[in-house]
């Protein structure tokens, strides 16, 4: 029988948003129950989980965190019963508008981007999942073509690889995914041999996704609106471009910018969310390439799918669309990769992160 899934819904705490959101799905038709919401705590728009489940964090995307020119991350402990949140700690990301994060496979460091500052920040985690102060910041330098969006650094999305060693930043303003071998002993980032890879100028890389083979590295563009296949060295953290594709159909002809990305889990398809077209785009994989091929695009029934959620299975993906406040849900056809909505729908406002966590 399969388990019950958790949804931990990451918000803007506007237009009636109080934090962060905890439902339950049901695995067998993905439909989403309420069961209650964390709170007091300002934009807590992505968050991430550790791998023993026993703790979520949470970025808080502001610029000024205890009088200072700063972000914060919130800690929360996870009821073993229910799903539910409880909030431990709270401290400074050492940047401005902290827009993600990711813990470490071994659950001892939350890596943060911070977006504003153009920054990367590396916390500890202690043994009762309360986060310490930073062991590591890292600035990023540069900028790039557009005057408006790339002015300067913009850390976007830190990831880390699938065996933990290295960590991938995208930033949008300075069109690169930044390396970084990770310490896990001291926290400390050090530059990659290959310390970047370098985009298309312009096209503002935002969130990547790994296959699950590790080979494959999809890396998804807010200001171009493509998705961009990368190869993965893992045993020295290289990435090489293979494929560049556009994530928008060809007649499009409105204003649209990417946001999110995930890897089906049978590494089968590619899915990204376009901002202004409002749809998934659907891709699907040639593994013993790498290379995408245009499955076609699914309206999200909403405006602005800022992010989306696959479940362990693959059969459902879960929209969220930040300007309706809405999130859908869509049955994925194991055989094509195609969408089709199931007619349940969510009302959660200004919603920016959906996480799905097998429970119990």
């Amino acid at each position: 029988m399969a388990r019950t899934l958790v949804a931990y819904i990451g918000t803007y705490t506007a237009r009636g948003s109080e934090g962060i959101y905890v439902y339950r799905m049901d695995p067998a038709t993905g439909r989403l129950e309420y069961v209650s919401k964390a709170t007091g705590i300002s934009n807590p728009s992505f968050v991430a989980i550790d791998p023993g489940h026993r703790c979520l964090y949470a970025v808080n995307e502001v610029a000024d965190y205890a009088h200072k020119a700063s972000g914060a991350v919130s800690a929360f402990s996870i009821s073993a019963e229910t799903g539910e949140l409880q909030f431990l700690n709270q401290q400074a990301s050492h940047g401005t508008s902290p827009c993600h994060l990711a813990v470490e496979p071994e659950g001892r460091f939350v890596l943060v981007a911070n977006y504003s500052s153009g920054s990367v920040c590396v916390l500890p985690i202690h043994g009762d999942g309360h986060l310490g102060e930073a062991t590591d910041v890292v600035q990023h330098h540069g900028s790039s073509v557009d005057p408006n969006r790339q002015e300067g650094p913009h850390a976007h999305s830190a990831n880390l690889d699938p065996l933990g060693r290295y960590v991938l930043v995208a930033d949008l303003g300075i069109d690169r995914i930044m390396v970084y071998r990770l310490d896990r002993a001291t926290g400390k980032l050090e530059p990659n041999t290959q310390p970047w890879a370098s985009l298309k100028p312009g096209a503002g890389p935002r969130h990547l996704a790994f296959h699950p083979n590790g080979r494959y590295v999809y890396v998804i563009t807010e200001l171009s609106s493509t998705m961009t296949a990368f190869a993965y060295d893992a045993g020295r953290g290289e990435l090489k471009e293979l494929q560049s594709i556009s994530a928008l159909p060809p007649d499009f002809q409105g204003t649209s910018y990417c946001a999110d990305v995930h890897v089906s889990p049978s590494g089968k398809f590619v899915y990204g969310s376009n901002r202004g077209h409002d749809s998934i785009a659907i891709f699907a994989v040639d593994e013993a390439t790498g290379r995408l091929s245009c499955v076609g695009h699914e309206p999200t029934l909403g405006k602005t799918p800022r992010n989306f959620a696959i479940d362990p299975s693959g059969s459902f993906l879960l929209a969220a669309n930040q300007d309706t406040d809405t999130i859908v849900t869509f049955r994925i056809d194991q055989g094509t990769g195609k969408l089709t909505p199931t007619g349940d729908v969510a009302n959660v406002p200004m919603p920016v992160c959906v996480l799905l966590v097998p429970f119990r």
